[in-house]
């Protein structure tokens, strides 16, 4: 898929809590096709310490507004500078960079999309798209406590939501493995991204039952088209970088003991 370096404009910035919010922007041309698992490449401008580049996953497009939201997690200077834009401002953004999720080729059965904390951010794309096309999804979202379940409201608009906090204070306590709807539905596919951990337990959920699972991994990225190596991940076909065969893979594909 053709790559393409574009100015947007920051038209909002929503802060859903206290380390993280949703920017959306906005481009003065039509945006490219995006694929739900894909993401982009934000420079941040006025930052010396910020010499590369920073990845976030594709939350959503609006097609008819010709926006792209992103979800940004303050985690360092540069996640800091952008989660303060303001509208108005222009960023620099390479899109779309790797590869998604795929769609389940048999009719009528119901995925389940597993987020853990920011890893939610591909999930509102996924199931939009997959909503569009006659499915049925629903969502499973992990946090620490329920100030960090985000974007539930628009999860909502799409399919039921389902949520675990460590500490119980919103919905099931314990993680997303532990949630009764797990082993309560027969689900046809599940979708998942997240913290390591989660990924592999996810994984070994799904092997265990049977069940088609792709996850989509979250190795520190750099340059995003294969060139640093920073992302390597080992797979049933030798190391592969991450950004540019992935970020999503089936799990049939990792090499993980699940």
């Amino acid at each position: 898929m053709k790559k393409y370096l574009m100015d947007l404009k920051v038209v909002g910035n929503i802060r859903l809590h206290t380390d993280c919010c949703l920017l959306k922007l906005r481009s003065g041309k039509k945006l490219p096709e995006m694929v739900p698992g894909q993401f982009v490449q934000v420079r941040v401008d006025d930052s010396p310490k910020t010499y590369l580049r920073r990845p976030f996953s594709i939350h959503f497009v609006d097609k008819k507004a010709n926006e792209l939201w992103l979800l940004i997690l303050v985690a360092g200077e540069g996640t800091r500078r952008l989660s303060n834009c303001v509208p108005g401002d222009i960023l620099d953004v390479i899109l779309p960079l790797g590869n998604g999720f795929s769609v389940p080729q048999t009719a009528g059965v119901q995925p389940l999309l597993i987020g853990g904390g920011i890893g939610v951010a591909p999930l509102l794309f996924l199931g939009e798209t997959l909503h569009s096309i006659g499915f049925k999804p629903a969502f499973l979202l992990g946090a620490r406590t329920k100030e960090y379940i985000v974007q539930h409201e628009e999860f909502a608009k799409i399919g039921a939501v389902y949520v675990t906090t460590e500490d119980g204070s919103m919905g099931e306590k314990g993680f997303v493995t532990h949630h009764s709807i797990l082993r309560e539905r027969n689900w046809g596919r599940i979708y998942v991204c997240g913290p390591h951990p989660m990924l592999v337990a996810v994984a070994k959920f799904a092997k265990t039952s049977n069940l088609d699972c792709e996850v989509s991994l979250e190795n520190l990225m750099a340059c995003g088209i294969g060139a640093c190596l920073c992302c390597v991940e080992n797979t049933v076909k030798g190391n592969v970088c991450v950004c540019t065969e992935g970020p999503v893979f089936n799990i049939n594909q990792l090499t993980w003991q699940i």
